[in-house]
């Protein structure tokens, strides 16, 4: 195809840049042949010219189209060169955050420098079982596709990991051998892979550093060997390691640290048992601070020991070793701050006693004098003597971090070896699994001798990798048929031979390390003189003598030559070793050297354990008996160069898988991508070498389908033929002319690079001349359809305007008239009612005025009058109330004053009374005064009574004469108040009729005033009454809006009030169900245990079985029993069986020693729980004793049998009474009738037999209920004296529980017994007296034969107590017992060899579970005895309860009533109907499970017969067990069922049919136990016959939960099933199948394998799905499962769909796009629309595929504006944050007319949603089962209608 054609306007190109390396521009005018100047536009909008080579006259790069950038595979670009690679990985790793991309056969993984949610659990699962093409890029599907050839080829696999320090090639490493560890799981219980991933913290702890570019950089290759075995699972591991970087133990770059564990260590030195060590601070020792970055961010040394040590412990590594490990660590850190002091040039010596040194010796067990000495000193041996010669300081120093590095070096070594040792397994290996983690191509400012090692470690692999790459491209040719030629590509074997051939530089660096006097300048000089001039690839620096070049793959690399020879040696003085051997007080020390004495490499050895496949050559490194310390002299280069071969040649011999790491920036940053970094480390690792080679040839392949498919536009009508391999030739053969440029092959057409993009362009021109020709259309047809509906519009208008302009005239007219008419009669209106108003209110005025006066005047009078009264009253009262309150304050003023002078002369008499000359005074004369005074008061006394006289008739004449004064006053007052009443009277009125005259002429005044005041009024008021309507509109629409406010808030409140309610309803359910949930994964597990037990079960019978190789045949039912579960895996325990025979040496080690694990530590287990068990038998044996003393010392109490004896008092009267009516009313009527026929039946009298019978029998059960009543009663009195300490005697320990049950009964019967005894003492008077007929008497006599009963059951209890209580002890005693023999075995066991260890005690456990197993057999059936025992007891109780009851009767009337009519009523009645009952014999049992369950066909079943009639046999048959009342046979039948049902799932597991089948069959059989178990709640719906079939002897409930959870786990592996069966149809069916053709576009794919997204010939589509939910559907209907369950299942079905859909869609780029979101949504209407036919919609099943109906609305809305991004946000609102984000960094436009979603608007969308709490998960649980319910739904079927057909061979069973 000529270059003009590509480089036309508008095309875009690659143009060199220095700063982004490739820039795009695009083309602004056509190129021409001979142009010298290109016009381009870069994206900028910049305009330049580009010059074009005028030598090669080299076109730029052309740029790939939009749709093929972000393409998932590399080589699936049309054009394929460096740009196109940049470019495509930077889109994919900076817009999608994808970090993973194929290239070809190599993964290429960007470190992303971010902790990213793609490693889960729920992704390993996800590409489990996936082809590699199928998912998008990842390390988990490079890992499926090793473990996947591994199984399918059975040829050994590789992962070559390899890129720059910090690129994550530890990470990826990690990551895949998690994937192994997750994938196929152990061979054993021993967690294999968990110590395979435990190997990690340790080899990062001693291997791993920080460098300038990483922060866990390894600084070791190693490549691991995961071991498989013939079922490929994870057996062992080993580990092989290659070149540490030694010198990194003394010496640090700035910004580097040591290797991490020195500085854990310094972290942990604060530790009890690190104290020994003497550790500090990182920044104390000098091995440790040069860096002078001891702390990494983010890091905890701390932590990071613990998990150390926790990983060591897992590997089996002791504490002890640990502890030696850390002495040794610490004293090379010791020994790194020892320091030499120079003597003189030539000597040098240690300071005494020097700190350093000391701990150093003292850790390593060794004397300080010699370790000093030969720190300082060397032997030189000649041929005849042996000198010693003191050293230089710098050569000290040398030596001394020479010996560091070696005992480091051998320490690694030690360590590695026990991680292989623990991961070493005994098993033979079949297979395995390599992880190669190894250094890329390194170039420095300054390379050395590892960066030379290096490199040459990377062009190995680099020409394995190349050789590889060019197989595959050129087996691909072959397969296809199509001619090829050679590819030229890169063969870097003339660098190998450089270094090392013959007189190669690592044969030259050799021989000069043997030179006595060689030196780094001499074999620098040999190295020019060999090869300079010589090899093309060898250069020599042009300012350099010490210096050369080598011209590597990947780029030029100037090594330094100082220092070659020092690190070849490795040398290390052979004396400071052999101090270190001397050590005796450490151990481990010289276990270190050892192996120094071997021929092993120190980095290659290979364990004994793996054995290699037969097809592999390779050959591990084996010492020859003849070397000795001379091989101990091989050089570094020698030992590297022998384990590289060694790696080689595994590598060859496996089938390589490659992961490239790419470390996208030098800072760290997350996701930020350096072009320059990044197309360097491109070149080094050879993905660019991989796209050249596929650029050679054909890199773009189609299939024949998927080219028309995509091209089909390109076709006309007739070129389309029905073969559609000639209609692609025919096509391409005019679309392309050049047919160089494509090949036909067999099943695919080749293209080279770039024509693709040429059918592309021609592709989306004719497209876009389509879309312009349809654009026009449309438009034209659109713009006319809008004139003719415009014109239409406006015709129509104008007419309706005119019409309404016409209208509104001749309506103006009419109002103009009307207005008229409406003044006219207004006007006369307003004048008529103004003046009768006007009159009107005048009238009103006058009226209202002159009564207004007369009222006035009138109450103007009334007051006056009335205020005259008062006026005299108050001021009498005032005058009264002032003489009293004057004479009040005289008598007041008068108490004062004679108190005030009382007080004075009785201070006065007591101050003289205290004055002893007054007391004399007073003496003196004192009986004289006596006298006189005497004398005086006597005459005073006389005079006072004499003046008392005079007063009191003074007083009498005195109140006379004031009487008649007083009278005499008031006579004259009153005349006085007359006279001048009328005087005031008659000049008040002349005053009023004055003042009437001047306010009649005020009235008439004030008249025009008050018209004139009426209109101001009339018209204020009137515009008040105006504001007051609009107020109080005005305020009814804010009433208006207030109250609908209100409703708004009420309705609001209610709303959020039942939202609430709805949201706790749902949080309750959700509650319920995650309970429910974990019983029902609780079940499954243990369904899941008991599978595996019952599986264990067989493979020990079945190697006990087979003692040696041979066939042995077994019964064929056995057979089939035995062998009914087999593991899910590829190869069935019956492949694997011939291969045990083969290898009996090997075959039982595996399982033998997890079984052995597991049962030891299920023998402590049960030896714990008998010793407890023991110990709680002891305690409640003491309890019972203590109880029994206390009640026998206990007083009787009198209170409550008195209490029983008025209780039976009144109970016998009441019987009393009742018998003797009913004794009367018999008597009465036989001798009413003395005929014969009296005793006849039908007779009255026999009528009346009849009914005393009846009433009997009746009244026997009231005595058998009251009896139940009197012994709760006694109970509960009893335990009420009982104190409270003995409340805790029950407990629930379930092998006491019916002892203490027993217990119990003796102690209610005793207490009855005492309450009787009590009774029966009182004397026979006492009874006689209670009633005149002696009836009492006859009671009194029976309740003592009960009595005697009584008794005698007590003392057979008692009995039967001791007699359990004996066996108990005897029990015990077994048990000790069994305790000695079991340790005497294990002691035994112990001392023989490990697999007759095993072999006997597998052999012990079967025997002593078979033991307890028959023990357990022998107790259920003693207690089943002992329950029929006492039932019949209690039969017999009642039997004789009535007995005496007619005895009774017999007594009172001995001549009256016979025997021979009641005999015959007490046999029951033969019933002639069928009452739903089958009956068979104990011994037809297993004959009835056999017919009924295990050999039953469902099919023949559901299709012929009733659905659930085997649930309704078994249900027929326990109705008859329980009518017999037989428990045992009850328990016998419904455990017989339950184990035949499980049986028989386990055997027809895998099929639909048979699980459905027996879910309904057994979900009917627990309706069955619950509708007639005669609880009321479950039956409501029975009829009256149903009723009477209901369960009369025996409580199922407990069997009815073991039901439901059987009916559990039938449900979930009734799910498993569907799921299995699904799972293969969803993805091609819901995603890859076309269901609307032609609407997804097929985009092209590289070199990976993938799934055609048309369907051909044997893949699912749509309807197949739907179909097979057909065949569900049909089958659970036939089956007759319930409506419920049913829609419990398509739920279960619809979510498996939705998540295995979404999650597929969520890892897989391709399926992203605009067009497959239609086709999803179309797929998901076609089931929703599944779900209306079969009237399911309402089961929750649309629901469940609510996350995928969002995404795939996610797919198709728009994705630009804020407002696109809000309405995403709303949308999507079942999908998490993670989901969506993924969606849209996945989408992926097919047709370059689809636009990308912008990076801005996703991070947009990440804003909005980072308030959502939500999971991080990205994918959903596909195995996630929903909880399952069990609706009870009673069947309308009636038991007696049931038949039994001949076809089930149930002869045997009879109907009842």
């Amino acid at each position: 195809m000529a270059a003009s054609e590509l480089y036309t306007k508008y095309a875009r190109v690659w143009i060199p840049d220095p700063e982004e390396v490739w820039k795009s521009a695009e083309l602004l005018k056509d190129y021409k042949p001979g142009d010298k100047v290109l016009q381009l536009r870069l994206e900028e909008g910049k305009d330049l010219e580009y010059c074009l080579d005028p030598k090669t006259k080299e076109l730029p790069p052309l740029r790939n189209p939009d749709i093929l950038v972000g393409e998932n595979d590399l080589t699936a670009l049309s054009y394929l060169h460096e740009p196109a690679v940049l470019h495509n990985l930077k889109v994919r790793f900076i817009d999608s955050k994808l970090i993973y991309t194929y290239c070809g056969i190599v993964l290429v993984a960007i470190n992303p420098y971010e902790q990213l949610p793609i490693y889960g659990e729920d992704i390993i699962n996800a590409y489990s079982g996936q082809n590699m093409g199928d998912m998008d890029p990842h390390i988990f599907a490079v890992a499926e596709e090793a473990y996947k050839q591994m199984a399918r080829d059975e040829r050994n696999q590789s992962i070559i990991v390899s890129g720059e320090s910090g690129a994550g090639k530890t990470v990826s490493a990690k990551y895949a051998m998690r994937y192994f560890a997750t994938v196929s799981g152990s061979a054993s219980e021993a967690n294999v892979e968990e110590k395979v991933l435990a190997s990690n913290p340790i080899m990062e702890s001693i291997g791993n550093a920080k460098t300038t570019r990483n922060d866990n950089s390894s600084r070791f290759g190693k490549y691991i060997e995961i071991g498989f075995d013939k079922r490929y699972r994870i057996i062992g591991a080993n580990m092989r390691t290659y070149l540490l970087e030694k010198s990194r133990v003394v010496f640090q770059a700035e910004e580097e640290r040591n290797y991490h564990i020195f500085y854990q260590l310094c972290a942990s030195a604060a530790l009890p048992e690190f104290k020994t060590l003497r550790l500090g601070n990182a920044n104390y020792f000098h091995y440790t601070k040069q860096g002078g970055s001891p702390v990494i961010d983010g890091v905890d040394d701390a932590k990071e020991m613990v998990n150390t040590r926790q990983a060591c412990t897992l590997l089996g590594i002791s504490d002890s070793y640990q502890m030696g490990i850390f002495r040794i660590l610490a004293g090379i850190l010791h020994l790194g701050n020892v320091e030499f002091a120079s003597r003189d040039s030539d000597s040098c010596a240690i300071p005494p006693k020097h700190d350093p040194l000391t701990i150093f010796c003292d850790l390593m067990g060794v004397e300080y004098e010699e370790m000093a000495h030969w720190l300082c000193h060397r032997k030189l041996a000649t041929a005849t003597e042996t000198y010693i010669k003191p050293i230089s300081k710098l050569h000290a120093i040398n030596a001394r971090d020479a010996l560091a590095k070696h005992i480091y070096a051998n320490l690694f070594n030690w360590i590695v070896d026990h991680v292989n040792k623990a991961l070493h397994s005994t098993v033979k290996q079949h297979s395995f699994i390599g992880v190669l983690d190894i250094y890329g191509f390194e170039t420095f400012e300054i390379n050395s001798f590892e960066q030379f090692c290096i490199n040459y470690a990377n062009e190995k692999l680099q020409q394995q990798f190349n050789m590889h790459v060019f197989k595959l491209e050129q087996e691909e040719y072959m397969k296809e048929q199509i001619p090829w030629t050679l590819i030229d590509f890169y063969d870097n074997q003339p660098c190998i031979n450089l270094i090392e051939a013959k007189m190669g530089i690592l044969d030259l660096l050799d021989e000069e390390c043997k030179m006595p006097k060689g030196s780094d300048d001499t074999w620098a000089q040999k190295l020019y003189n060999t090869h300079l001039n010589k090899c093309a690839l060898f250069e020599k620096p042009r300012l350099s003598n010490k210096a050369f070049i080598i011209k590597h793959f990947a780029d030029k690399v100037e090594y330094q030559c100082e220092g070659f020879l020092e690190k070849n040696k490795d040398t290390v003085y052979e004396e400071q070793i052999k101090v270190l051997k001397s050590s005796k007080k450490f151990k481990l020390l010289p276990e270190l050297f050892q192996d120094e004495e071997k021929v092993l490499s120190p980095t290659s050895a290979t364990p004994s354990g793996r054995v290699p496949l037969s097809r592999t050559a390779v050959k591990p490194a084996k010492a020859r008996p003849g070397q000795t310390s001379k091989e101990h002299k091989k050089t570094v280069g020698h030992q590297f160069r022998n384990s590289l071969h060694l790696l080689m040649e595994t590598l060859n011999a496996t089938t390589p898988h490659y992961v490239r790491c790419i470390k996208p920036n030098d800072f760290k940053f997350p996701f930020t991508f350096d072009e320059k970094r990044a197309v360097q480390q491109l070149r080094a690792c050879g993905v660019l070498e991989t796209i050249r080679i596929s650029a050679a040839g054909f890199p773009s392949r189609w299939t024949y389908q998927e080219f028309f498919s995509r091209y089909r536009v390109l076709m006309k009508q007739r070129d389309v033929l029905g073969d559609r391999k000639q209609t692609c030739k025919n096509v391409l053969e005019k679309l392309i002319l050049d047919k160089d440029k494509y090949q036909f092959g067999k099943t695919k057409i080749f293209f080279r690079a770039g024509q693709v993009a040429y059918l592309e362009k021609i592709r989306a021109d004719k497209l876009r001349a389509a879309c312009i020709r349809i654009q026009k259309t449309i438009r034209g047809w659109l713009m006319r359809k809008k004139y003719v509906r415009m014109r239409k519009a406006a015709i129509t208008i104008q007419r309706y305007v005119r019409g309404y302009q016409a209208r509104c005239y001749a309506k103006f007219l009419r109002r103009t008239r009307a207005a008229i008419t409406i003044q006219k009669f207004q006007r006369m209106y307003v004048v008529r009612k103004r003046y009768q108003c006007m009159r009107d209110a005048t009238i009103a005025l006058q009226a209202l005025l002159r009564g207004y006066m007369a009222r006035n005047k009138y109450q103007m009078m009334l007051r006056e009058h009335k205020s005259i009264i008062i006026q005299k009253h108050v001021r009498g009262w005032l005058a009264r109330v002032h003489y009293r309150r004057t004479l009040k304050a005289i008598v007041y003023l008068q108490c004062c004053y004679r108190r005030m002078m009382a007080k004075r002369e009785l201070k006065k008499l007591k101050i003289e009374a205290r004055s002893v000359e007054r007391y004399k005074k007073l003496h003196i004369g004192l009986e004289n005064k006596i006298m006189q005074l005497q004398r005086k008061i006597d005459e005073q006394n006389k005079e006072y009574k004499s003046l008392l006289e005079k007063l009191n008739s003074l007083e009498i004449t005195y109140s006379t004469e004031t009487e008649r004064l007083r009278s005499d006053v008031e006579r004259l007052r009153m005349s006085e108040e007359e006279a001048k009443n009328a005087t005031n009277r008659v000049l008040s009125l002349q005053e009023e009729i004055a003042k009437l005259r001047k306010e009649l002429h005020q009235t008439q005044s004030e008249k025009k005033t008050i018209e004139e005041w009426a209109d101001k009024y009339k018209h204020e008021t009137e515009q008040l009454v105006s504001e007051l309507k609009d107020q109080n509109t005005l305020l009814k629409t804010e009433k208006e809006e207030l109250n609908r406010r209100i409703h708004d808030q009420a309705k609001e409140i209610t709303e959020a009030m039942e939202k609430k309610l709805v949201e706790e309803t749902k949080q309750l359910e959700l509650d319920l169900n995650d309970e429910r949930l974990r019983y029902q994964n609780l079940l499954n597990e243990f369904s899941r245990l008991e599978e595996r037990y019952d599986d264990l079960k067989d493979e020990m019978n079945l190697m006990a079985s087979i003692p040696k190789p041979g066939h042995k045949r077994t019964d064929s039912t056995h057979s089939s029993n035995e062998s009914e579960y087999t593991f899910s895996s590829e190869i069935t325990e019956a492949e694997d069986l011939p291969l045990r025979m083969e290898e009996p040496s090997e075959k039982k080690a595996p399982l033998d020693m997890s079984l052995f694990l597991k049962l030891q530590k299920r023998v402590t287990e049960l030896e714990q729980e008998k010793q407890s068990l023991q110990d709680e038998l002891d305690r409640k044996e003491e309890q019972a004793l203590r109880a029994k003393a206390k009640e026998e010392e206990r007083p009787p109490i009198r209170g409550a049998e008195l209490e029983y004896e008025s209780l039976k008092r009144q109970e016998l009267e009441s019987e009393n009474k009742k018998l003797k009516n009913e004794l009367n009313e018999l008597q009465k009527a036989l001798t009413e009738t003395r005929s014969p026929e009296v005793t006849a039946p039908g007779a009255p009298a026999y009528r009346v037999l009849l009914d005393q019978l009846t009433s009997v029998s009746e009244e026997l059960e009231v005595r058998k209920e009251e009896v139940l009543i009197l012994r709760s009663q006694l109970v509960s009195q009893k335990e009420a004296i009982q104190p409270k300490e003995d409340k805790n005697t029950m407990t629930d320990s379930t092998i006491l529980l019916e002892d203490v049950q027993k217990m119990k009964d003796k102690g209610e019967i005793a207490q009855a017994y005492i309450g009787l005894k009590e009774t029966n003492r009182q004397s026979p008077q006492d009874y006689h007296m209670l009633n005149e007929d002696g009836e009492l008497w006859l009671v009194y006599e029976g309740l003592k034969q009960a009595n005697r009963l009584l008794e005698s059951q007590l003392q057979s209890q008692k009995k039967s107590h001791e007699n359990e209580l004996e066996s108990l002890r005897g029990e015990i005693q077994s048990l000790k017992e069994e305790n000695n023999r079991q340790q005497q075995l294990l002691a035994q066991n112990l001392q023989l060899p490990p697999e007759a260890r095993i072999e006997a005690s597998l052999q012990h456990e079967i025997t002593r579970l078979t033991n307890e197993n028959l023990d357990l057999m022998e107790q259920l059936e003693k207690q089943d005895k002992t329950v029929r025992k006492l039932k019949k007891q209690l039969k017999v109780f009642a039997k004789k309860i009535g007995e005496l009851e007619v005895g009774q009767m017999e007594n009172i009337s001995p001549g009256q009533i016979i025997d021979e009519p009641i005999r015959p009523v007490n046999i029951p009645r033969k019933e002639k109907d069928f009452q739903g009952m089958l009956e068979y014999k104990k011994e037809d049992e297993q004959k009835l499970v056999k017919n009924l369950i295990l050999e039953l066909k469902p099919r023949g079943v559901a299709v012929n017969l009733i659905p659930g009639l085997p649930a309704y046999i078994l249900f027929m048959c326990v109705r008859h067990a329980d009518y017999l009342n037989d428990d045992q046979k009850v328990r016998s039948l419904l455990t017989s069922t339950i184990n035949g049902i499980k049986k028989v799932l386990k055997k027809r597991g895998d099929d639909f049919e048979t699980v459905s089948f027996w879910l309904s069959n057994t979900c009917r059989f627990l309706h069955c136990l619950k509708q007639y178990s005669g609880e009321e709640g479950f039956m409501k719906h029975n009829t009256p016959r149903q009723n009477e079939h209901c369960l009369t002897n025996f409580d199922l409930a407990e069997y009815r939960q073991v039901l439901s959870d059987l009916a559990i786990q039938i449900y979930q592996q009734l799910v498993r099933v569907l799921e299995n069966i699904l799972q293969p149809m969803i993805v091609s069916g819901m995603l890859e199948h076309e269901t609307i053709q032609g609407v997804s576009g097929v985009k092209p794919t590289g070199l990976r394998k993938r799934t055609s997204s048309i369907a051909d010939e044997g893949t699912y589509t749509l309807d197949s799905i739907i179909r097979q939910l057909n065949s569900f559907h049909s089958v659970m209907c036939q089956h007759g499962m319930d409506p419920e369950l049913i829609k419990q299942v398509v739920k279960q079905m619809f979510y498996i769909i939705g998540a295995v859909t979404l999650n597929n869609l969520l890892l897989r780029k391709d399926m992203c796009s605009w067009s497959k979101g239609m086709q999803i949504r179309y797929n998901v209407s076609q089931l929703e629309e599944w779900l209306r036919d079969k009237n399911l919609m309402n089961s929750g099943a649309k629901e469940t595929l609510e996350p995928l109906i969002q995404a795939a609305q996610l797919l198709q809305v728009k994705k630009k504006t804020d407002e696109d991004a809000e309405a995403i946000c709303s949308m999507c609102n079942a999908l998490t944050t993670a989901q969506i984000v993924k969606v849209l960094n996945l989408y992926t436009p097919v047709n370059e007319f689809e636009e990308r979603v912008l990076v801005s608007f996703i991070r947009t969308i990440q804003l909005r949603l980072r308030d959502r709490k939500d999971s991080p998960q990205l994918l959903m649980d596909a195995k996630h089962i929903f909880p399952v319910t069990f609706p009870f739904n009673p069947s309308s079927l009636a038991l007696e209608t049931i038949q039994i057909p001949a076809s089930l061979g149930l002869g045997f069973i009879s109907r009842v």
